[in-house]
């Protein structure tokens, strides 16, 4: 087993354990320290009973979201680590760093990945101090997901500049999804170090590290997402990648090292 897979599973048992509640205060509240939480819209960190259910907490109260079927929102709070078009079949990694959104996708996904060449794509970096749950950037049509194996290096910036193909090497969530006029929408959910665990909401059979050596593929009938709906969390911070048929999205407001927040405006359905 790769050094990576090791590490993140032995973080994940013990960010899974619910220590006596003296001490698993203690852990909490220097993790919010070190990592500068900020908590404002959440239970106090004392409310936690391990260090996974602060990693995926969830919102104290709800976010406005906007009513217009239309707007496009952020799927999460994160750092765009970049964006722009798939041109040649190749995504930006970072700046100066390219990859081959075939070798992304994987061959499962072979027959539909020229679709999306053109289309636009957005890197979401969730840093450790980030809320970690994800959602439906708008209205989408679940057709399939997949699971793929792989290792589990660490995706902020410093490794984005210094490891080619990193987002490839790392195992990885990729959801087939389509919107209300039927444009496809790739969202890929990517593994890093000490990530414990990726959860999809509505369907427990995925998971991340389900199996090292073998990837899960899973198809579903008339299965809908409303905007902002949650699709599931991260144990820890990591790396949503969401590609888009060209046309689909419009009036695109995502800047590469800009902070964007779940249920902001990021583009308009075309």
């Amino acid at each position: 087993m790769h050094w990576t897979l090791i590490f993140s599973h032995l973080f994940g048992e013990f960010a899974s354990k619910r220590f006596p509640p003296a001490i698993q205060r203690t852990i909490n509240r220097l993790y919010t320290k070190l990592t500068r939480l900020d908590m404002s819209e959440f239970e106090d960190p004392d409310n936690y009973s391990s260090l996974n259910t602060l990693f995926s907490r969830r919102l104290k109260y709800e976010r406005k979201i906007a009513d217009d079927a239309g707007v496009v929102i952020s799927p999460v709070d994160a750092l765009i680590t970049e964006c722009g078009t798939v041109e040649d079949g190749l995504l930006l990694q970072i700046k100066g760093m390219s990859y081959s959104v075939d070798k992304l996708l994987t061959k499962q996904y072979s027959k539909l990945v020229k679709k999306v060449y053109s289309g636009n794509f957005i890197n979401f970096y969730l840093s450790p101090k980030d809320y970690h749950r994800y959602h439906a950037p708008c209205r989408l049509k679940v057709a399939s997901i997949l699971y793929e194996p792989g290792k589990l290096y660490p995706v902020n910036s410093f490794s984005c500049r210094r490891m080619p193909e990193l987002f490839i090497q790392n195992e990885r969530v990729i959801m087939e999804c389509y919107d209300i006029k039927d444009r496809l929408v790739f969202i890929v959910l990517v593994g890093a170090l000490d990530v414990g665990k990726i959860v999809i909401s509505f369907d427990s059979r995925v998971h991340k590290n389900a199996n090292p050596n073998k990837s899960f593929y899973y198809e579903y009938e008339d299965l809908w997402l409303e905007k902002a709906e949650q699709i599931g969390m991260f144990m820890l911070g990591s790396t949503v990648v969401m590609i888009s048929q060209p046309g689909a999205f419009d009036n695109i407001k995502a800047e590469r090292g800009k902070k964007v927040c779940f249920g902001q405006e990021i583009a308009r359905l075309a």
